[in-house]
């Protein structure tokens, strides 16, 4: 699996403690957006005695923000029980701990479709009016072309737009673990262990994207998208299954 493709699923070093909870499981279809954006903006967002964790070299280097769509397909939580699915954009920064080896994707914005998740275990979510269509043509000769449309408007004046079109690729199957902190409780992270499809549709030395419209408006992006930001990566991931775990104490 390529270096970008554990970007998505940032592996992480964390403490080691025994006992974890088990939180639940989900499927998802998601795409993700990689972008490069001046150090000063990302910097707002992190709690203190964090830092920006950023490849110098490599198909990561310079990303310092992801936004991850995620269509979820199917939940339970930690007795099995179903949960309604739900569209959920999560923001993340790639962070570590000022002074030690803890690193992970610190979260401090997610915008949930649902009024259950909010403010959600990461005390950072908001509910968002969300809309998405996805479709998929494939021609004689096999080529598989992919749009997207996501629209969300948040409770709290945010706004995003992405409509993307691009050729499926080869994809790449794998397993990730990954810690996910809480800019509003940074002691507080989630241990996420998944098996997914991955297809890299944009990277240093790759672009099968054939258009692209990404907007963005609100107080809470304004800060990151001021024109800018610089779009790095691009990744389909066509399925995603995880558990959740809570570290032990």
């Amino acid at each position: 699996m390529r270096a970008f493709i554990l970007g998505l699923s940032l592996m992480a070093v964390g403490p080691t403690f025994a006992a974890e909870k088990y939180v639940g499981s989900n499927v998802d279809v998601r795409t993700a957006l990689a972008f490069k954006i001046p150090e000063a903006g990302v910097r707002k967002f992190l709690p203190q005695g964090w830092d920006p964790d950023v490849a110098n070299s490599g198909p990561t280097k310079d990303i310092n923000l992801r936004l991850t769509f995620i269509d979820r397909l199917t939940a339970r939580d930690a007795e099995g029980k179903a949960l309604d699915p739900v569209r959920i954009i999560t923001l993340g920064i790639p962070a570590k701990k000022t002074g030690s080896e803890t690193r992970g994707t610190m979260l401090f914005r997610i915008y949930s479709s649902s009024a259950a998740g909010v403010p959600g275990p990461y005390g950072v979510s908001v509910q968002a009016n969300t809309n998405i269509e996805r479709r998929v043509r494939i021609d004689p000769a096999g080529t598989a072309s992919v749009e997207e449309l996501w629209e969300l408007q948040s409770q709290d004046g945010d706004s995003i737009q992405l409509q993307i079109q691009y050729v499926r690729g080869a994809t790449t199957t794998g397993k990730a673990e990954n810690l996910m902190y809480s800019a509003a409780k940074p002691d507080f992270y989630r241990i996420y262990r998944s098996e997914q499809a991955v297809d890299v549709v944009r990277e240093p030395g790759t672009d099968r994207v054939q258009k692209i419209i990404f907007k963005t408006s609100g107080p809470k992006l304004a800060p990151l998208f001021d024109g800018s930001e610089l779009l790095i990566g691009v990744t389909s991931v066509p399925w995603y299954t995880r558990q959740t775990y809570l570290p032990g104490s």
